[in-house]
């Protein structure tokens, strides 16, 4: 019978990720007959490029969120890192050192929203939710609410400019980051604490699991990504930016939610997320090449948040009875 069930879920997660994939071959038919260019190299190659902050920050996240914890401060970390990251190229600083304070100004995010949501137990949405506005704030102090380009060295650009090959560096932090976090939920203790904690919190402690370390470690990780996000998104904008980052948050929730991670935690996959952020791109790709207006954009992406929900509680209730 245990074979039988596990069988059966196996089939249920495939369903619902051939569902999605066929979710995203649909739209990517649409635009190609609705747009001249939809369906070309470039375009294609910048589609990937522009999903790669979504997918990096989003493996983080979905395991936050399968263990029922949420981080709304990723955007404003977007904007903080690429800040970071250009302030400390224009000292002299070598770009790689600078692009790592890029990435550790995230983590130094992660630490404060561990200390709030995980030690202080402040209700994690409200916890982020002030980090998101602080930092926000913060960075637009530091910069002067002015983007940052003036005295850039030649090379802070290399993160997306540098090929090995002909493929994109940037693409093999991305790729590495997939795999990495695709084991980690699979494979690693970190993976399956997640699950047992959005599971049920009370029943992981009780069978000695420290709840309160793992998702100290989930909340650090999300800080890392999305501060490498940020400067992967500077150096592909060759300035640094303090306005990036706005809704992203936004769009990395639907992503992962759209990827079949249960709000509720216990449930999620790496790969939905994957396929969750390449609909979210996709969709805004192709509203941009028929013109619609960004604030009918946000229209649709709410709507869109809102289906997933109601996608995923009707899954949930199936999957019950």
């Amino acid at each position: 019978m245990g074979a039988a069930m596990a069988k059966s879920g196996r089939v249920q997660v495939n369903s619902q990720l051939l569902v999605l994939i066929g979710i995203l071959a649909f739209i990517c038919l649409v635009f190609t007959f609705t747009t001249q260019s939809f369906l070309t190299v470039e375009n294609l190659g910048n589609l990937v490029r522009s999903s790669a902050f979504v997918i990096v920050t989003g493996a983080g996240v979905t395991l936050l969120m399968i263990s029922g914890n949420i981080d709304l401060s990723v955007g404003s970390v977007l904007a903080l890192a690429s800040c970071v990251y250009a302030f400390a190229a224009k000292t002299g600083m070598p770009v790689e050192l600078a692009a790592l304070l890029g990435a550790l100004s995230g983590l130094a995010v992660g630490v404060i929203n561990a200390l709030t949501a995980v030690r202080w137990k402040v209700t994690p949405f409200i916890a982020t939710l002030g980090t998101m506005y602080a930092v926000r704030g913060f960075v637009l102090i530091i910069s002067d609410a002015k983007t940052v380009r003036g005295g850039l060295p030649p090379n802070f650009t290399f993160l997306d400019m540098t090929h090995l090959g002909p493929i994109p560096l940037a693409f093999f932090i991305v790729l590495v980051v997939i795999l990495v976090f695709y084991a980690i939920e699979k494979k690693a203790l970190l993976g399956k604490y997640s699950f047992a904690i959005g599971g049920n919190k009370t029943a992981a402690v009780l069978s000695g699991i420290n709840a309160d370390a793992v998702l100290i470690k989930l909340y650090l990780i999300v800080g890392f990504l999305a501060g490498l996000s940020g400067v992967m998104m500077c150096s592909r904008l060759a300035v640094g930016d303090q306005n990036v980052g706005v809704r992203f948050e936004f769009d990395v929730i639907i992503a992962v939610i759209l990827g079949g991670t249960s709000l509720a935690g216990g449930k999620g996959s790496i790969i939905g997320m994957i396929v969750g952020a390449l609909i979210v791109q996709v969709i805004g790709n192709g509203l941009n090449m028929l013109n619609v207006l960004s604030f009918w954009q946000s229209v649709i992406k709410g709507v869109l948040l809102v289906l997933a929900v109601v996608l995923n509680q009707a899954l949930v209730r199936t999957k019950g009875r």
